[in-house]
């Protein structure tokens, strides 16, 4: 990794993990899903706003780039993101965040069995055994990183699952069926799905209702959406193109770490030994994974 692009790297991380800390204060005044619609809706106005704003880029068109797009909509965008927000109901977003990290493992792991290219070497073996091992020990503890909760509920690790899941199985699908589509084109086009398919969700399943949620849930809402989904997804596509997927990956480590930081200084959350010895685990394996690999991606927060 070129040593300029550290500040990149780290700008997006803070991004990433701040943002996970904004979407656990909003789901106390939002229901998840609704905020979760709300946050698509607006990153998707930012992407409009590229295609009307900056006439080199064109209208993305085609069935192809449209129908296999809407799949990474639902898989990596959709899903993953209620997931982990729904999970902020149970757990910290410290903790959240440590247990994300394991993704590019389950991601490893998963490829084994649909990418003849990548196949698992007994290196990423025991990189994927330490990363699971991280969050086993976190789960076993029944940590939650939250003051007032003794014992999390599995409800939240099952939902982090969950994320992790749907983001590596829609990994695997970019790497056989998207290499020659435009990034951003894609990156486009999954959030106007993802928007168009979680919104009225929402709206069919749990209404409509804002009546709880303050000026500081809607500076958080905001905040998610402009800062974390919309100019995080961008920074994210920029380190890619100038520094390559190796600095793209390493955000990896620094969102847990923002994450749980932000947390306790802002809401209260705490950090255990547990939960410090198990991130140490997880960090660990995903290093050992990315080690002489092309990294795997994570689930976007």
């Amino acid at each position: 990794m070129p040593p300029h692009s550290v500040p990149y790297v780290v700008l997006l991380g803070i991004l990433f993990g701040t943002t996970l800390v904004a979407s656990r204060f909003a789901v106390g005044q939002f229901l998840p899903i609704t905020y979760i619609g709300l946050r698509l809706v607006l990153a998707s106005l930012g992407h409009l706003a590229i295609y009307a704003f900056f006439r080199r880029r064109r209208w993305p068109t085609g069935s192809v780039l449209w129908r296999r797009s809407a799949v990474i909509g639902i898989f990596a965008t959709a899903i993953p993101m209620t997931a982990i927000v729904s999970s902020l109901q149970f757990q910290s977003s410290g903790l959240t965040a440590v247990l994300i990290t394991t993704s590019p493992a389950i991601t490893v792991l998963m490829a084994h069995f649909f990418l003849p290219d990548e196949p698992l070497t007994r290196r990423k073996g025991l990189g994927i055994l330490l990363a699971l091992s991280g969050a086993l020990l976190l789960a076993i503890r029944g940590e939650s990183g939250l003051p007032d909760v003794s014992q999390a509920s599995p409800i939240g690790y099952g939902l982090v699952l969950v994320a992790m899941v749907s983001a590596s199985g829609a990994t695997i699908y970019t790497r056989l069926y998207m290499r020659d589509l435009d990034a951003l084109d894609v990156a486009s086009v999954r959030m106007w799905v993802a928007a168009a398919a979680v919104m009225p969700l929402s709206l069919l399943l749990v209404g409509f209702d804002l009546d709880n949620v303050t000026s500081q849930g809607y500076t958080a809402l905001l905040y998610a959406a402009l800062i974390g989904t919309f100019s995080g997804m961008m920074l994210a596509f920029y380190n890619i193109q100038r520094f390559g997927a190796t600095a793209s990956a390493m955000t990896s480590y620094v969102i847990p770490i923002v994450a749980g930081i932000a947390g306790v200084l802002l809401l209260g959350e705490t950090i255990t030994k547990f939960m410090a010895i198990g991130m140490a685990l997880i960090i660990a394996g995903i290093a050992l994974i990315n080690q002489r690999s092309q990294p795997a991606r994570g689930v976007e927060v």
